[in-house]
């Protein structure tokens, strides 16, 4: 039963003036931790993470994977959306990460995450980790490891990286984007944020992390051997959302995939 893992983390973004800081950090935080548990591990870094290299590589992960294999694809960047073209989205606007070189029109749809996915083999279990936006605002959470300053939101608008000509009418950001990466097909699905708000980029101790990607790492550390994705997921509420970080993490699976032992 092997363990393999694809890191994706993207703060450069050409022709956006929309760079982020910590998105690299998280990839390589995200590879080291699941190098620890045991996985084979890739990443795609800034240039490197173009959209055919990105599909090319979970392509090859999910294909590769055999019955009892666990895959785990970890996305830190800028999330996107567009006009849906068929129909299956009920809010008309279907979700995207954001490559490297989006400037060129190229997004990676939620709809193609999900025949990525659905190339598997039975019995191999897929979980995708996203810290990035799906496009709130409450006040707890423990602050006390984020630096000083306003973090920044990993969302890209459309009028960004879409030339004027191909604009949808509406270019404002959704007040909800119904289902999310829950469409992508995985077993279990942890984002870092609710549809309808920004994940945020910002550092801790002096070093840029996403929010999201810090405190899910920073509570794996503590938790027994026989902790559930559940389990993981409540001590992570225990930081997310606060203040200055008003994003609500979400878990999405089946109750049975919500149980399985962390990275087992």
């Amino acid at each position: 039963m092997a363990r393999r893992a694809l890191c994706i983390g993207i703060n450069n973004y050409p022709g956006t003036d929309s760079d982020l800081s910590g998105c690299v950090n998280d990839a390589s935080d995200w590879g080291a931790a699941l190098t620890e548990r045991g996985f084979s591990t890739s990443k795609l870094l800034d240039s490197a993470a173009t959209k055919s290299a990105m599909v090319q590589a979970i392509d090859t992960l999910v294909t590769g994977a055999a019955k009892g294999d666990t895959i785990v694809l970890t996305y830190s960047g800028h999330g996107t959306w567009l006009p849906d073209t068929d129909g299956d989205e009920p809010d008309a606007r279907d979700e995207a990460l954001c490559p490297w070189d989006i400037d060129s029109g190229n997004v990676l749809l939620d709809d193609e995450l999900h025949d990525l996915f659905s190339r598997r083999a039975g019995g191999v279990r897929i979980v995708l980790i996203s810290d990035s936006c799906h496009s709130g605002t409450v006040t707890r959470g423990d602050e006390s490891d984020l630096d000083p300053g306003m973090p920044r939101a990993r969302f890209l608008p459309p009028s960004v990286w879409m030339k004027r000509e191909a604009l949808p009418a509406d270019t404002t950001r959704p007040t909800r984007l119904s289902g999310g990466f829950t469409r992508a097909g995985g077993d279990l699905l942890l984002a870092g944020c609710l549809d309808t708000q920004f994940s945020w980029d910002t550092s801790f101790n002096g070093r840029p992390n996403g929010a999201f990607t810090f405190y899910a790492l920073k509570t794996l550390k503590n938790l027994p051997a026989t902790a559930t994705y559940e389990h993981w997921f409540r001590e992570i509420r225990n930081y997310l959302p606060s203040t200055r970080l008003p994003q609500d993490p979400q878990i999405f699976g089946t109750r049975s995939a919500r149980r399985f032992k962390v990275f087992a």
